[in-house]
């Protein structure tokens, strides 16, 4: 059949069941552009303000639906504005498929208008090398079927992660006789997922039996497999606690009285007094990052001098990446927990491991951190603090409603105090961090589940990043809502420096430099100069009353709620940046 490139592509895209194509036109990728317009029917097309939003929205798509769609990027500058999405899918193990425009290949070497390298012709591909699986450069309309496919097999086989389709402008639209036999299908599916080695089961299994203290910790690659039925199953049958990374939040409910909640400088209480304490840790689909362990500090919030490990991972590189183990187990972790269960199941069928003790101390724990926040998330107090904000947002939006958190000061109290009852319905960036993911990603959630109400917490700072989503949103009618943690800051920044550098602030408080007075525009009016209602919270008894109107009003929605600027996160682990010493926790127990 003689087709030309970008009909390749997009066909292979429809064949594939891809609902959205997402990002900025451009002199490079219009002849993409004509292909999904003749195919419109069977594929939408989605304009975005800059290419960073096309990528955040990708990026929040996967995270919500673990299906992949598209991007499209012009040469030069178009591309070079994905970089960061790309990086953030890439360290949280998220894919979308960027497809990239280049120069015609008749013009390499010669420095065309948006080239992209001096030395080595049509070179995007080495921009994004660090920040990509993988990327597929065909330069001839005769490789485009092979380059598709791998590309697109390669954005969930094994861990997930983005993959760049970079396409010269004339092979969008030149012709080639192509053989398209090729079977299209080449999702992440069961067949693809691998066991456990059922012996390293067993002596795992041996381990948990002989534990006093046994522990579970399920990370992002847990929800990444989808087990959180499976990982629920088994920590009730063998009656162990679990605790979670904090991308790994919503693996099981978090308000079960197993789930002990997230681990870190910044995680639950009972997560970090147990996690320093368990004799036997399974941990499932974790990386065990700095955040998320106190920075590997001994005796915060784990202590791997004592601690046996059992690590499970799909990817045999995590297993020992910073923790020493006793078993490790390469598998896929839905199938290793489901081997684990009925392994247990009858190797305990007549009685199983007695943790009792354990239980009790857990139970202490547990009750000091819920005696410990409540008061803080129902506080009436002016400005309005942090932990209300959060706890407000949970209290109106529905246990399958989805939640997303920007990058920020505010972050940290989402990962202490946000409860959540289901996976995939919490969504942060967390590796890369970078701001305006989840002031552009709620756009993406939206779209992958339009039945459900999502809201995206943003910082001020973040938000100012990418506040042009909302025309975005206008444009296409994707009722999202926005609440502004508006703190006058960068203030996770600015917290550090008056921490570590005896008081003195610069550039991290928004403020006129002749006055001193506090600044930010006027986050109403400019919601409304887009076209989108919005409203100014100061008193916290307007909160959640304000997003429960947002929700049913079915809108793109902003709320902006000032905040008390000077309450900083308490600290129930530990974070180090070397050559500074690591602060302890200011978490003191009231018991």
């Amino acid at each position: 059949m003689k087709m030309k490139g970008a009909d390749i592509i997009t066909d292979y895209l429809i064949k594939e069941k891809v609902p959205y194509a997402v990002g900025v036109c451009g002199h490079g990728i219009v002849g993409l552009l004509d292909s999904l317009y003749e195919r419109s029917d069977k594929i939408k097309t989605i304009s975005v303000r800059h290419e960073q939003a096309a990528g955040y929205i990708a990026d929040a798509y996967f995270r919500v639906k673990h299906e992949p769609i598209a991007t499209f990027t012009s040469c030069g500058p178009g591309s070079t504005n994905l970089v960061t999405p790309l990086a953030g899918a890439y360290m949280d193990s998220s894919a979308f498929l960027a497809i990239s425009g280049n120069v015609p290949t008749s013009q390499f070497n010669r420095g065309p208008f948006q080239e992209t390298g001096r030395y080595f012709q049509g070179d995007f591909p080495s921009v994004i090398r660090p920040y990509v699986k993988r990327s597929f450069q065909p330069t001839r309309v005769e490789m485009v079927p092979l380059a598709v496919r791998q590309a697109y097999k390669e954005l969930t086989n094994g861990k997930p992660g983005p993959v760049n389709l970079d396409v010269p402008f004339n092979v969008f639209q030149e012709e080639a006789e192509v053989n398209l036999d090729e079977p299209a299908n080449y999702r992440w599916n069961e067949k693809q997922r691998s066991q456990g080695d059922p012996e390293a089961l067993e002596s795992a299994l041996q381990m948990l039996a002989k534990a006093e203290k046994p522990l579970i910790v399920a990370g992002y690659g847990a929800v990444l497999s989808e087990a959180g039925q499976e990982i629920l199953d088994f920590a009730k049958f063998m009656n162990i606690p679990v605790h979670t990374s904090p991308m790994g939040k919503g693996i099981i409910d978090e308000t079960h009285q197993l789930c002990l909640g997230a681990t870190g400088r910044n995680g639950a209480y009972a997560a970090n007094e147990a996690g320093k304490r368990c004799d036997v840790l399974l941990a499932l689909g974790t990386s065990f990052d700095d955040r998320s362990t106190s920075a590997w500090l001994e005796g915060y919030t784990y202590s791997m001098e004592k601690t046996k490990l059992i690590h499970v991972d799909i990817d045999p590189r995590e297993i020992g990446r910073n923790y020493p183990f006793a078993l490790g187990i390469v598998g896929d972790v839905k199938l290793v927990v489901k081997q684990l269960s009925l392994m247990a199941k009858n190797v305990f069928s007549v009685e199983k491991p007695n943790y009792q003790a354990w239980h009790g101390q857990i139970n202490e724990w547990q009750q000091i951190w819920q005696e410990y926040k409540e008061p803080l998330l129902n506080s009436d107090a002016e400005p309005i603090r942090p932990e209300r904000i959060i706890g407000d947002i949970r209290k109106v939006l529905p246990r399958n409603g989805i939640f997303l958190s920007d990058v920020g000061v505010h972050h940290n109290w989402v990962v202490q105090y946000w409860d959540t009852y289901e996976t995939q319905t919490i969504l942060q960036a967390w590796g890369f961090a970078a701001m305006g993911f989840a002031t552009c990603g709620v756009l993406g959630a939206k779209l992958a589940a339009p039945e459900r109400p999502v809201v995206a917490l943003c910082g001020d700072g973040s938000f100012m990043m990418t506040p042009h989503i909302l025309a975005t949103a206008v444009e296409y009618n994707i009722p999202a809502v926005w609440v502004i943690f508006n703190n006058f800051a960068y203030g996770s920044i600015r917290d550090l420096q008056l921490g570590y550098f005896g008081g003195r602030e610069l550039v991290t408080s928004f403020v006129k430099e002749q006055t001193g007075e506090m600044y930010n525009p006027d986050f109403v009016r400019l919601a409304n100069a887009f076209g989108v209602e919005a409203n100014k919270v100061i008193r916290p008894q307007d909160l959640a009353g304000a997003v429960e109107y947002a929700l049913k009003l079915n809108q793109p929605y902003v709320i902006e709620v000032i905040v008390d600027r000077d309450i900083k996160p308490v600290g129930t682990g530990s974070w180090v940046l070397p050559p500074f010493r690591h602060p302890e926790p200011n978490f003191k127990p009231r018991r």
